[in-house]
């Protein structure tokens, strides 16, 4: 999904790397003015567009979120908390160590060695609920193209935040040293699938789409 969103009273602003065009999100429930959560942000210079999408919309974030841990999703994660030294981070316990360790987190097999500080980082458990100006968002697992992926689904506003789980037309990879391709499509099938059609899916890279389209179209789940 490129550019901007709002779904019902949700606003999400979608912001671009130029190497793998990973999807980092600003998301919020107004326009301006308000609250908002930091989602996946990536490679420059994306932390530095998300940061003046910030002061411009004066926009007041209160966490950052991180479906996975791969490099690509966490590039901007210090830029970030370094302008607002106050934010936690939220991420699932089994990818803690991927945030130190450019060889758990890929971009060590190409040279970028991205790390982020773990200092302020809270677990995101399946089934737990994060809130944001009273909209409520379940964790759900979606972990297999990484350890402990994870899904923000807000029943609410019809929308699932995904990461690299399941795509427009694809899923996530699962080469990757710790990747589970049978827990990845059982979670898909369980975790995602299993959503009402109507809701829209956020991918972390690329379009987003719905749960009907993909269960209808999508080849890796037929």
């Amino acid at each position: 999904m490129h550019g901007d969103m709002s779904a019902g009273e949700l606003y999400i602003k979608v912001f671009n790397d130029p190497f793998y065009a990973e999807n980092g999100l600003v998301l919020s429930l107004s326009g301006g003015d308000c609250a908002c959560w930091v989602i996946d942000p990536g490679l420059p210079p994306q932390a530095d567009e998300m940061l003046a999408h910030l002061t411009a919309k004066r926009l007041a974030p209160v966490a950052v979120v991180l479906t996975h841990a791969h490099g690509d999703h966490i590039a901007g994660v210090d830029a970030i908390r370094d302008a607002h030294p106050d934010l936690p981070l939220y991420l699932a316990k089994g990818e803690w160590p991927m945030l130190t360790d450019p060889m758990e987190n890929l971009s060590g097999q190409f040279g970028a060695g991205i790390t982020a500080r773990t200092d302020n980082l809270h677990d995101l458990a399946p089934g737990d609920v994060l809130e944001l100006e009273g909209s409520k968002w379940e964790v759900r697992d979606s972990s297999g193209h990484s350890p402990a992926g994870r899904t923000l689904y807000c029943a609410e506003l019809k929308v699932a935040l995904v990461g690299d789980a399941v795509f427009a037309g694809s899923i996530g990879r699962t080469d990757f040293h710790h990747s589970d391709g049978d827990a990845l499509m059982r979670n898909i099938r369980e975790n995602i699938l299993t959503l009402p059609d109507d809701t829209t899916l956020i991918p972390g890279h690329g379009p987003s789409t719905t749960v009907g389209e993909e269960r209808a179209t999508n080849p890796y789940l037929q």
